[in-house]
């Protein structure tokens, strides 16, 4: 079994920056590319960004493109988001997900975290 923890969140003005952190334990043997989604009130969960399990491809919706980063330490077990520049339309919370490819669609991804919450003030 795998568990995922989520940490980070907070609120910040827009411009700022806030990085997320995601921690997996459990089945850490296996190779899990992991991924970031996020989901506003009211609308879809959304994807944010996906490394590979070595952290050598990494994949960014395009409205995070250039402001957010994504990477990974393997020996932590420990994904990161790093925001930056961020804007009150990036409000939402914010999930980490394990699964065996770094695709862009929640159902790509059987083990999800609980959340995060980001909040942006304008």
């Amino acid at each position: 079994q795998v568990q995922l923890v989520e940490s980070g969140g907070g609120l910040v003005q827009a411009g700022g920056s806030l990085r997320l952190s995601c921690t997996l334990s459990g089945r850490t043997d296996d190779f899990y590319a992991m991924g970031w989604f996020r989901q506003a009130p009211g609308k879809e969960r959304e994807f944010v960004a996906s490394i590979s399990w070595s952290g050598g491809r990494t994949y960014y919706a395009d409205s995070v493109k250039g402001r957010f980063t994504i990477s990974r330490d393997n020996a932590k077990n420990t994904v990161y988001l790093q925001m930056n520049s961020l804007k009150p339309e990036d409000a939402a919370v914010y999930y980490c997900a394990a699964g065996p490819r770094a695709g862009n669609r929640s159902s790509e991804y059987p083990h999800w975290g609980q959340g995060t919450q980001v909040t942006v003030s304008s």
